[in-house]
């Protein structure tokens, strides 16, 4: 069974973008605003030297903060919305 794609680096860019190198050997930009959402977010949200301080936690293949944020390598690598984002589309769709 083939490895799941990870992420190998993380370099901030402008905002809340950032490029990823994946371990397949891809790379990509992608803007993380839609996904820094919730308490955990906050810091990195309003701080942008705190957005800038993200690293690669290589034990788990995905990018992290200090304070324990992270967000789902295969949610980076394959485009998904994020959950939040679902939840409330959901909810929208009960409504009607």
């Amino acid at each position: 069974m083939p490895r799941p794609v990870r992420i190998r680096a993380v370099e901030p860019m402008e905002n809340f973008k950032v490029r990823l190198e994946f371990t397949d050997n891809t790379s990509r930009e992608i803007d993380l605003e839609s996904y820094l959402h919730g308490p955990i977010f906050e810091p990195i949200r309003t701080n942008a030297q705190v957005f800038r301080s993200v690293q690669v936690d290589a034990r788990m293949g995905t990018i992290r903060w200090k304070n324990g944020a992270d967000i789902d390598p295969d949610v980076l690598y394959k485009g998904i919305s994020p959950a939040w984002m679902e939840e409330d589309e959901s909810r929208e769709n009960r409504a009607d």
